[in-house]
């Protein structure tokens, strides 16, 4: 039987990880020095791609640090060690990178496959806590990633060393990061399904209603006629349009309430008479969060979209944006 918690204890335990942690994370900023700037240099001018290394919880490590390398502009992948000796070593290219990862630099699983690595003419990267560990000796670069302790009460599991690891790993990329001019676009083209991606890759074209999706009449149309366009194709606006097809006015549910509630005699009257003379418009190849942001400003749910000549060529509505989660 597990005996009762004691509250105060397990604060006192935690309080004291995140001091242990944040005490490793905060003694690389002292010792990170020349050959950081070196690895960073060597990265940069890496024909191929950035090969992340290591065994156990490093290799966890090693998988976040390979992902986030690879997202923000240097290619990157993650092989295990083990895997590697089983063929997989064949993915390393003598074109590539080596970033191999582990404290105390004498895992056997790396051990077995460094030489090779080496006699391909690979240079190797080594996150180690040991400098004249096996890993150390065979390191091109060496970035010291040691700790004075771990958070574990018994000093075994690796919980502040993988700390370190990841934070010098995220230092790394950030680095780079900047080295390369990246930029949210750059970030938005990697992260395609994210909500950036969305913002700022999804253009009005690839949202909007065309051809006989977009409601529109002629401004001679009957209100009859403009009613029955507006509920058939769903978008609670039509455009109005002259004889060439330009948008010259639009006609929402909104205004339709509002006429109704002046007691106006609709059969008289033509879409001419009831539309908005300067209705909003957007190009095809705005994004869609400029659309949003339109439609915030001018609070209206709809937008009708025109080419450069101010011919109508589609529409878009607050519902098209939602359903792309462009907001």
């Amino acid at each position: 039987m597990v005996a009762p918690t004691d509250p105060d204890k397990m604060l006192a335990r935690a309080r004291t990880t995140f001091d242990i942690e944040a005490a490793a994370v905060l003694g690389l900023k002292s010792r990170i020095g020349p050959s950081f700037v070196e690895a960073i240099d060597l990265i940069l001018n890496v024909r191929g791609r950035v090969v992340v290394m290591g065994m156990g919880k490093s290799g966890h490590v090693g998988r976040k640090i390979a992902a986030t390398l690879a997202s923000t502009g240097t290619p990157a992948m993650f092989v295990h060690p083990a895997e590697a000796s089983h063929g997989d070593l064949g993915m390393i290219k003598s074109v590539d990178l080596v970033i191999a990862i582990s404290n105390s630099g004498e895992s056997d699983e790396l051990a077995a496959i460094l030489p090779v690595v080496k006699r391909q003419g690979v240079p190797l990267i080594a996150m180690t806590g040991r400098a004249d560990s096996m890993l150390g000796r065979h390191a091109d670069i060496l970035l010291d990633s040691g700790v004075e302790k771990e958070a574990c009460p018994l000093n075994l599991a690796p919980t502040a060393s993988t700390t370190a690891q990841m934070a010098l790993g995220d230092a790394l990329a950030v680095a780079l990061l900047d080295a390369r001019g990246f930029g949210t676009e750059d970030f938005a083209r990697s992260h395609p399904g994210g909500a950036l991606g969305r913002k700022l890759l999804t253009h009005v074209a690839d949202l909007m209603r065309s051809g006989d999706n977009v409601p529109r009449v002629t401004r001679d149309a009957s209100m009859s006629v403009l009613m029955r366009e507006m509920s058939s194709k769903g978008l609670g606006a039509a455009a109005v349009v002259d004889a060439e097809g330009h948008a010259i006015g639009v006609f929402t549910d909104g205004d339709l309430r509002r006429l109704i509630e002046t007691g106006a005699d609709l059969r008289a009257l033509t879409a001419s008479e009831v539309m908005h003379h300067t209705p909003r418009t957007i190009r095809a190849d705005a994004l869609g969060v400029e659309a949003a942001e339109l439609m915030e400003q001018h609070r209206i749910t709809s937008v009708l979209v025109v080419d450069a000549d101010g011919l109508l060529i589609g529409a878009l509505s607050i519902n098209d944006l939602m359903r792309a989660k462009v907001i």
